[in-house]
């Protein structure tokens, strides 16, 4: 009997190759609750080899944490087999609330009461190199020369992971680490952890096309992997800094990555499998919709699969590279700058080998990536400058080795002159431009904006190819990237460059721009003014100009808006009488039928005051309701004293009429305008014209308030007239009635 260990990935490799697994009766998977995108592709065609071609095919999945009841259900009700592992006790110990600082005041408290209540080495498990050196400059200020502060992450060089595997004699180690020390590693003399309770995953996100690292909570199954370090060599203890009610929350394990992941190279996989829809396979979790939709786009735009989603020639050229497709695609295309392709997907496919200690931070620009490569080459380990990791280096070189012996690319359109025309290839989508007036964002082609880190060399470039970003919430930052011209972005994409005719509103110059752009995806690579423009593209240009500046923009008088709420109140009053709309929201959704036959000609804010507003708004309203307008809601209202005073008309409302109370002596009822259906609201002034009352009830008024109104308003203006019965006397706009009157 023979047992072959091989990575998830090869197994995939060799699944496609060898479907029937010729001389092979069991496939184990182990840590299956890593829940890698690889292994459960390959669970999934395994099943349908088993289903299809080897009903004698075994399968065997195993995990210290497994969720077994679902497995098991999943695997054809498949027994369950425990075996129980052997580990010393480990205490596990809470915070007695939820921790009121942030993460880093956290951690640093926690060190430091391990380290007072235990002793030997101690292992701090904190989100990402971030949150390392943070904590790590922390404690290096408060802790003592008898304490090694060691970190350890993915992106250290090599020999400084080595350092931090290794004991300290006379010393106590404090392993700073990620979540690389869960289960890929094993660090000697750990015997207390201490838990920051939060990881560091990524999440791909279809809207955008691009994944993003997202600090999330550990899961319960997390938690225990990292607990279990301390008691590896004897009982432990694990300081979880976070409260028991707060683990009792904790999901049971992270998600898988099928559900977070891009899933470009699972789709290739499937269509090289023969399967152009994910829900002909049995899965653990079917692959989300958006996100294989996104892959699907991304294998079309690289050749790789046609509109029915079957593989192509290129497609299984690409499929056999065990590469990202973007990747596999920019090496078959390379042409005669096959070596440097080699180079790039090396240095792309592994750690970025200028990521260095703490504190340092590599600039952004591949050139010094190869740079450091070719040095490399030059001296191997001896001539390594000392901000490249030789380790990497040395993957690189093999990997890059291994892909010069394919056979020469395919591509058949203008040569790749340059290091950014070939990540073009590879990341069409990701060809950025640099936003106007800004020195370091850019807009990528996909849409999403990125951002430079600052004082980057790669800001004298007007445009990029980004290869390596993080989305980030509202803007990407960008890892790895190279510079391109413009000329090369025309030449390497001319298929998909397209020329458009735009005619929109714009708010800077605050008129319509009708012009012809270049483009490629959502960026503009020339725009130049059009000579005849289509005259409907424009008048819709200067309407939605004024959407976006309202209907203050247009020449409105005091007049013409008292006239609109006049018809908006016969609107209001009478709902089946036809009156239109005239509101500013009915207004503005119905610009193009009221406004849009005015606006020929009319392509700039200043026109809009050559508009004859009233014309074109009474033109809305019938002969006959015109008419209907000047008998039902007067402008004015003629008074007994012989004086014309406006109304105030306000929708919704009661009509308001502001007037001198003298104006109104001999007027038993309150006056009425439509039709004698709505009475006016009456704000009765003094001879000073202040307010003395309001009403809409005249002759109650005259009954039961101007007996007291009249003795304050007789010693305040005794020169006025004020007759003891208002019904019958005399109206007036003097001082005292004249003898005429």
């Amino acid at each position: 009997t023979r047992i072959e260990v091989v990575t998830e990935g090869i197994l995939t490799r060799r699944l496609q190759s060898d479907p029937e697994l010729k001389g092979v009766g069991l496939v184990i998977f182990d840590e299956f609750h890593e829940r890698s995108l690889q292994a459960d592709l390959s669970l999934a065609l395994a099943l349908d080899v088993r289903t299809g071609l080897r009903e004698d095919l075994r399968l065997l999945v195993m995990s210290a944490t497994l969720d077994t009841k679902t497995l098991a259900a999943h695997l054809e009700n498949a027994p369950v087999i425990v075996g129980e592992g052997r580990s010393y006790p480990v205490s596990v110990h809470y915070l007695e609330r939820p921790p009121q600082g942030g993460l880093v005041d956290t951690a640093v408290k926690g060190v430091h009461r391990a380290l007072a209540e235990t002793s030997g080495d101690l292992l701090l498990f904190l989100p990402g190199s971030g949150e390392i050196r943070r904590v790590a400059d922390r404690l290096g200020q408060a802790l003592s020369d008898r304490v090694a502060l060691l970190p350890l992450y993915g992106d250290l060089k090599r020999d400084e992971q080595d350092h931090a595997l290794m004991p300290q004699p006379g010393r106590r180690r404090v392993v700073l680490a990620t979540s690389i020390a869960e289960t890929s590693l094993t660090i000697e003399g750990i015997s207390t952890v201490v838990d920051s309770g939060w990881s560091r995953r990524p999440c791909f996100d279809p809207n955008s096309g691009l994944s993003r690292l997202r600090t999330v909570r550990v899961s319960r199954a997390a938690a225990e992997q990292r607990t279990g370090r301390a008691g590896r060599l004897g009982p432990g203890h694990c300081y979880r800094l976070w409260s028991a009610a707060e683990d009792a929350r904790l999901l049971p394990g992270h998600p898988p990555e099928l559900l977070e992941a891009d899933l470009a190279p699972l789709a290739l996989e499937l269509a090289l499998w023969g399967v152009s829809e994910p829900d002909r396979l049995h899965w653990l979790d079917e692959p989300p919709r958006g996100a294989y939709a996104q892959a699907r786009a991304l294998l079309q735009r690289l050749d790789a699969i046609d509109r029915q989603g079957r593989i192509t020639p290129i497609g299984r050229d690409m499929a056999s590279l065990s590469l990202h497709p973007r990747l596999a695609y920019m090496l078959l295309n390379a042409g005669e700058r096959r070596s440097l392709a080699t180079d790039l997907a090396g240095l792309l496919s592994e750690r970025d080998i200028l990521k260095r200690g703490i504190g340092q931070e590599p600039g952004s620009d591949m050139e010094l990536r190869l740079q450091a490569l070719a040095h490399w080459r030059r001296g191997g380990e001896r001539g390594v400058n000392r901000e490249a990791d030789m380790a990497i280096c040395s993957r690189v070189e093999r990997a890059a080795r291994g892909w010069r012996k394919l056979r020469p690319g395919r591509r058949q359109g203008p040569d790749v002159a340059t290091t950014g025309g070939l990540l073009a290839l590879a990341f069409p989508d990701r060809v950025a431009q640099r936003r106007p007036g800004s020195d370091d964002r850019y807009l990528l082609a996909s849409g999403r904006g990125v951002r430079l880190p600052e004082g980057d060399p790669l800001i004298r470039h007007d445009y990029l190819v980004v290869a390596d970003l993080d989305a980030g919430q509202r803007e990407g930052r960008v890892y790895r990237a190279a510079g391109i011209g413009l000329e090369e972005i025309r030449q390497l994409q001319a298929a998909h460059i397209e020329y458009r005719q735009r005619t929109d509103w714009d708010a800077a110059s605050a008129s319509v721009v009708a012009c012809e752009e270049e483009r490629f995806g959502s960026i503009v690579l020339d725009s130049r003014p059009l000579k005849q423009p289509n005259e409907e593209a424009m008048i819709a240009g200067m309407i939605r100009g004024i959407r976006q500046l309202g209907l203050g923009a247009l020449p409105w008088t005091r007049e013409l808006q008292q006239w609109r709420q006049r018809v908006e109140s016969l609107r209001f009053w009478q709902p089946e009488a036809g009156w239109p709309d005239l509101s500013d929201q009915a207004l503005l959704d119905a610009l193009e039928q009221w406004l849009g036959p005015y606006l020929p000609g009319v392509t700039r804010r200043d026109h809009l005051k050559s508009l004859d507003l009233g014309s074109i708004l009474r033109s809305r309203l019938a002969w006959s309701q015109q008419q209907d307008l000047e008998r039902l809601a007067p402008v004015h209202l003629s008074l007994p004293s012989g004086t014309r005073k406006r109304i105030s008309y306000r929708p919704g409302e009661a009509p308001l009429l502001e007037v001198r109370l003298q104006e109104l002596f001999g007027l038993r009822q309150t006056p009425a305008i439509c039709g004698g259906q709505v009475p006016l609201l009456l704000h009765l002034l003094s001879p000073a014209q202040r307010p003395i009352q309001v009403t809409s009830d005249l002759s109650s008024f005259w009954d039961n308030t101007y007996a007291e109104v009249r003795k304050e308003l007789k010693g305040r203006y005794p020169k006025h007239y004020w007759p003891d019965d208002p019904a019958t006397a005399i109206p007036t706009s003097r001082v005292r009635p004249s003898k005429g009157d």
